[in-house]
């Protein structure tokens, strides 16, 4: 579940809340505040991933637009600045520095928030509290409302959105590795089916399905998934199965005790 980042660290104007983990969207007390058009809502979101350190005029500008701006980018970066200082009120400063660009008195609320349940989740985990690591992932996880930074086209984003895809993959998995170790394979059998389905070369999530599999009774099928793992892998990279996959794959072959259905722990 681990992600080794720091996210949202700095202060937050009184009433203002930033979301990034789906559309962008600021809310000041409770109510959504209109953020102007999407380049404009884009130069917002790639300010707010700095993190209240500077970036250059430059900078954003590829960020924006990558390497072919239009010619008259930089009219466009000042009244987007400007529009997002109306836009934004009082509270956070958007101000120009020496070094560029700088957003201060705001944070992405929701990116915190989801640091804190993953850190708290992994040491719930260490410290064998298994249900409590299970349920502070699945917190996590209910604070994404699309992809990261929907909609939003700009270089910086769509590279953000691949990371942060990938981060929520791996709590995913975490949390489901958490429920089958609590004996709940039975109701996560199905998801797994279809985010192997979604993400076909993922040997973690194959190996979850054949876990589960197993101790649902379905040892049989789980060799099925393995094969079928090891086919779409020969013929999309030419390579076997990892380490970790062959080692459960041979444990099934041998009948390990340890893979048979576990008493369950029920669902809160």
């Amino acid at each position: 579940m681990g992600e080794g980042t720091a996210e949202g660290t700095t202060g937050t104007a009184q009433g203002l809340r930033c979301e990034l983990l789906g559309p962008l969207r600021a809310l000041r007390d409770g109510t959504e505040i209109p953020l102007g058009p999407p380049k404009q809502r884009a130069v917002l979101a790639v300010l707010l991933l700095q993190e209240s350190r500077p970036l250059s005029y430059d900078g954003l500008v590829e960020a924006v637009w990558g390497g072919a701006p239009p010619a008259h980018v930089r009219n466009l970066v000042q009244k987007y600045v400007s529009g997002l200082r109306r836009a934004l009120g009082e509270g956070p400063e958007l101000s120009w520095t020496g070094a560029g660009y700088r957003l201060t008195g705001v944070r992405i609320d929701d990116l915190a928030e989801r640091r804190r349940l993953v850190d708290e989740a992994l040491a719930a985990r260490d410290a064998g509290e298994v249900g409590r690591g299970v349920d502070l992932a699945r917190r996590a996880e209910e604070l994404w409302r699309g992809e990261f930074a929907e909609g939003l086209r700009a270089p910086y984003l769509e590279a953000e959105r691949l990371r942060w895809a990938e981060k929520r993959l791996t709590v995913l998995e975490g949390r489901l590795a958490g429920e089958i170790a609590l004996g709940r394979s039975f109701a996560y059998v199905h998801e797994l089916v279809r985010l192997v389905a979604a993400y076909p070369l993922r040997e973690h999530l194959v190996e979850l399905l054949m876990l589960a599999l197993c101790r649902t009774g379905r040892p049989s099928d789980a060799l099925t998934a393995y094969e079928a793992a090891r086919c779409r892998l020969a013929d999309a990279l030419g390579a076997d199965p990892g380490p970790a996959l062959r080692s459960l794959h041979a444990r099934i072959l041998r009948q390990d005790p340890e893979l048979l259905p576990p008493v369950p722990v029920p669902v809160p």
